[in-house]
């Protein structure tokens, strides 16, 4: 059973930090493609970072590019995202998920989920 859980969501005032981490399970690491996806109150889910285990290859939204970074640890299914500089609108919950091997931005086409983890900015 393939099990995505997402951590480190939390409240931060803005101009702060948090890391967020994604431990797999269940899973050949190196298959997948684990994106972040956020949803900000009343609005759709947006993909705003990838990373693919085959070959480290990553993407960035531009509204987070230059202020969150994203990385994989493979000995521990783990991926990560700094968040850095945050902004009252980085206010969501953020779910990690997997998509086959490539990083893909369409949120439904992420074949797992984990629970999803709330980040608050207060101004």
């Amino acid at each position: 059973e393939v099990q995505l859980q997402a951590s480190g969501g939390g409240l931060v005032q803005a101009g702060g930090s948090l890391r967020l981490s994604c431990v797999a399970s269940g899973v050949t690491f190196e298959d997948y493609a684990i994106g972040w996806v956020r949803q900000a109150p009343g609005k759709e889910r947006v993909v705003i970072s990838c990373i693919s285990s085959a070959d480290r290859t990553t993407y960035q939204a531009d509204s987070v590019k230059g202020r969150f970074t994203i990385s994989m640890d493979n000995a521990k299914n783990t991926v990560y995202l700094q968040m850095n500089s945050l902004k009252p609108e980085d206010t969501a919950v953020y779910y990690c998920a997997a998509h086959a091997v490539i990083c893909t931005l369409p949120p439904h086409e992420y074949d797992y989920w984990g629970q999803g983890t709330l980040v608050t900015v207060s101004s």
